[in-house]
């Protein structure tokens, strides 16, 4: 009796928790995880160099493969097999970090532990809305403080919506180092779920780290007292300066000579399937620039959902993923035993780069496959989310670009226009200026704050209103838009004027927007190459259009003010977090202002976001939810806001008097319920 009532008491005092290793149980409310983010090198296994043969690596000393033991690949960050190590930062010693799998509405506690030497950090959980918790978006000096080396910090929030997610570091191009992993989130009581596999791609360069990729982009890529071009898209369009050496799914890939295309034979991602059944692949565009085109030799996909939202299924060819977007696709394995190439290409006009892993049929021989990829020549091939209406693959390839996907059901309409409760945004995200032209919006050059914006908006100086800013001009400042709760909220994301030329993946923290309008550039017949922008926008400003900032733009006609738009689908129209916006074209999209929060908007190439092409959604700032008891604050030292309140003699501690007290409540009751529950024990033992 004794021992059942000491278990009795020893449970009524424990939290109902679980600690999860990668998948958390639907049975538990709360699932707990634990990250760490440390330096690593590719291609070291313990203190051994290692290297790649046929599939496989060895240790560096050995000279027969035949009849040596491979190295297990679970213990060695292989990247695209480069022999040179290359310095990485990963979360939990691999690449990509562990996928944390929950379900719909469970509480989510994650503490981060940052292990870097030199290099602060925070986590985005990229396409969660966090509802009631701004402050756990990882958004650095927005929505916290940086996580400086040696500190940890516990996110906790709920899981929500369901579907395919992934977190990364947002600390400048950090995640171009490999910080970053899949969050995946199932919908509670599903029956008849599919069979999964998470498969993330990324473009991949064995020689910089995060920083070089950024000064390479600004000051040009050298090589042998040669410059180096960017690579073009297929549209005309340009690409920004990182040299790319391979792709990676999953983290794995091999690396060609461009001279002799012979790769290096590096082990490659196997996902394997079994004949006649049928498989969920949840693919994440982890990628620092380039999108590429997905496809599976003599398989059709069958798109089911992006960024979290289902689609009405379409079955296609090859589908484009852009940095930070996410699509989900059905795979019927209801071909002979094989192995077939997984494919992903990018959009390069001038060059080959590709990313390669293996669909194995259980049953199959261990080896790489001989398929090749569809021709099109009997049916023309379907390529999804195309960012232009036509491509350069072959005129037997038909385009369907995003706005010509539609929502699962027209249970979930985009919000309509209300009297008095509409704003509409242009904000056009290019490289105006005339010297050394650094990544805006509106011309408008993001500057960072110093302090956590959300919770020290009082510290902000930063001002856009100045005469500096402004229509034909560039200036810096902490570019922020203001919506009130409750509105419909309506913005043109353009890619317009002299600032033109580079497509934009955009992404909006703290809410999923509808998509109801594209508006294309004009191409050429043949070949399909960019002419002029969308004549739908008016840019103002400088008159010859080709040379306007567009700073300023609006609708070239009047009427369409107001959302007034012809041609908006709005019953059905589908939802995204992130969507890419090509050059010289537009894009609608709409949301409900019913999430407070300080919410970063901006281009998911790191290179660009940290050039400046951000702003933020300051929505509904009066109800954002107070942060817990002690969150962090940081500034600048001296800070004049600061010294101003001090002398005043006001308390600048942002525990106010009854958090304290609070704070030693629960203090006293850690410190004295443990010996209270001592004495208990010894009591009944007696």
């Amino acid at each position: 009796m004794k021992l059942v009532y000491i278990a009795f008491l020893v449970t009524s005092i424990s939290v109902t928790r679980t600690i999860c290793e990668k998948h958390c149980s639907e049975r538990n409310k709360e699932c707990e995880f634990y990250l760490e983010l440390d330096h690593h090198l590719t291609m070291m296994w313990n203190q051994d160099l290692v290297f790649p043969y046929n599939g496989h690596i060895y240790k560096y000393d050995v000279t027969n493969t035949s009849s040596a033991n491979p190295v297990d690949l679970n213990e060695v960050i292989t990247a695209d097999g480069w022999e040179e190590p290359r310095l990485v930062a990963v979360f939990n010693n691999s690449m990509p970090g562990p996928p944390i799998i929950v379900y719909e509405g469970q509480q989510v506690i994650v503490h981060v532990k940052n292990k870097l030497k030199s290099d602060s950090v925070t986590i985005h959980w990229h396409g969660l809305h966090q509802t009631g918790t701004p402050w756990m978006d990882g958004v650095p000096f927005v929505t916290q403080c940086p996580i400086l080396p040696g500190q940890t910090f516990t996110y906790t929030f709920k899981a929500e919506p369901k579907g395919t997610f992934w977190y990364h570091s947002h600390m400048a191009s950090q995640r171009t180092m490999g910080a970053f992993g899949a969050f995946i989130i199932h919908q509670k009581g599903e029956t008849n779920a599919l069979p999964e596999h998470i498969m993330t791609i990324q473009d991949w360069n064995h020689d910089w780290d995060a920083d070089i990729d950024y000064m390479k982009m600004l000051y040009g890529v050298f090589e042998k007292r040669k410059k180096v071009n960017p690579s073009t898209s297929i549209d005309g369009s340009n690409f920004s300066m990182f040299m790319m050496h391979s792709g990676l799914i999953n983290g794995r890939d091999r690396y060609y000579d461009p001279s002799t295309y012979q790769n290096n034979g590096a082990p490659l991602e196997v996902f394997q399937v079994q004949q006649g059944e049928s498989y969920r692949f949840r693919v994440i565009g982890a990628g620092a620039l380039y999108p590429f085109r997905i496809s599976i030799d003599e398989h059709n996909l069958t798109i089911v959902a992006s960024d979290g939202f289902d689609l009405e299924s379409v079955v296609v060819e090859s589908f484009i993923i852009n940095p930070g977007e996410r699509f989900d696709f059905i795979l019927h394995a209801d071909k002979p035993v094989s192995n077939y190439w997984i494919r992903g290409i990018t959009l390069e006009n001038d060059k080959y780069h590709t990313a390669e892993a293996i669909l194995q049929y259980e049953g199959a021989p261990i080896k790489d496959p001989s398929t090749y990829r569809t021709s099109c020549r009997y049916d023309r091939c379907l390529v999804a989310n195309c960012q232009f209406l036509y491509t350069s693959y072959t005129h037997l390839t038909r385009c369907m670009t995003f706005d010509q996907l539609k929502a699962k059901d027209d249970t979930d309409p985009a919000p309509d226009v209300k009297r008095g409760k509409f704003k509409e945004f242009f904000m056009n995200f290019a490289f105006p200026g005339t010297d050394l032209t650094s990544a805006s919006v509106n011309g408008l050059v993001f500057e960072q704050p110093s302090v956590s914006t959300m919770i020290q908006s009082q510290e902000l100086y930063s001002s856009c209103d100045r005469p500096d800013c402004g229509e034909e001009k560039v200036c810096r400042c902490t570019h922020s838009i203001s919506v009130d709760y409750g509105d419909t909220v309506q913005m043109v994301l353009l890619n317009m004027g002299k600032g033109k030329g580079w497509s934009h993946p955009i992404h909006l923290h703290g809410h999923s927007f509808y998509v109801v309008k594209i508006g294309h550039p004009q191409y050429y017949y043949h070949p399909h190459k960019f002419i002029k922008d969308n004549i739908d926008i008016d840019c103002r400003g400088n008159s010859n259009r080709s040379i306007s900032f567009c700073n300023n733009a609006t609708w070239a006609n009047a009427t369409w003010l107001g959302g007034n738009v012809p041609g908006l689908e709005l019953r059905k129209a589908p939802r995204k977090d992130t969507i890419i916006v090509p050059t010289g074209s537009y894009v609608v999209i709409r949301l409900k202002a019913d999430n407070p929060g300080l919410w970063n908007f901006h281009c998911h190439v790191d290179l660009h976001n940290i050039d400046g092409m951000q702003l933020l959604v300051n929505e509904s700032f009066n109800k954002i939810p107070k942060p817990p008891v002690g969150f962090p604050v940081c500034w600048n030292f001296p800070s004049d806001y600061r010294s101003k309140i001090s002398s005043n003699n006001v308390d600048v501690n942002p525990l106010s008097a009854s958090s304290y007290r609070a704070t030693i409540g629960v203090l006293v009751v850690n410190l004295f319920l443990p010996c209270f529950v001592c004495s208990i024990f010894v009591y009944i033992i007696r």
